[in-house]
């Protein structure tokens, strides 16, 4: 019996150990460890006395800590100039896409005409200025065409009228001279036979 409670001491005692140790390692921040040093070390006037192995194991600690977070930090610039890197080259492709763009409605809105460019507004108004000039002139020559075919059947009805008087006055000339021939020749046969 004597043996069951050594053992049941022990065992005890090593459960309360153990609950002491595992809430003691379950902060592991560095201002846990800081309180639990500080609660573990032990008190001289004013000073606090601190275990040395307590001491370099909290200072294992916070190098590792340090070091872990270097490692972050260092990994996470790493990233950020990878995500400044590819967002600059974006950029760059934005600026170029754009230009090109510029530039392919420039040429989308340039029309060539007669080695001239010409935008499509401006070529739309010398188009039409064509159109209006050409429709002008047609209008004009039409007009003068009226007025010459007008002019020419005038002409060739005084024309045909002239030459009905001339046929006539042709007709005429020649009876009179037929008359004036008769007579002649009448006289002179009268002066014969006189």
């Amino acid at each position: 019996m004597k043996f069951l409670k050594v053992a049941l001491f022990f065992f005890l005692t090593n459960i309360a150990v153990s609950q002491t140790s595992t809430q003691e390692t379950d902060d592991t921040s560095v201002k846990g460890q800081f309180e639990s040093l500080y609660k573990k070390s032990g008190s001289y006037q004013k000073y606090k006395v601190i275990e040395k192995s307590a001491y370099s194991l909290l200072q294992k600690s916070i190098l590792d800590s340090v070091k872990n977070l270097k490692q972050t930090i260092d990994t996470k610039q790493h990233l950020i100039n990878e995500h400044e890197n590819k967002l600059a080259s974006l950029q760059k492709e934005i600026n170029t896409l754009n230009n090109q763009l510029e530039e392919s409605s420039k040429i989308e809105n340039q029309i060539s005409f007669l080695g001239i460019g010409l935008t499509k507004a401006n070529y739309n108004i010398f188009v039409w200025v064509i159109i209006f000039t050409l429709l002008s002139l047609l209008i004009y020559f039409v007009y003068r065409f009226k007025n010459s075919n007008l002019v020419t059947k005038e002409t060739r009805t005084l024309y045909e009228e002239i030459e009905q008087e001339f046929e006539q006055h042709k007709k005429k000339s020649l009876e009179k001279e037929q008359q004036l021939r008769r007579r002649l020749q009448d006289e002179i046969n009268r002066q014969r036979g006189i």
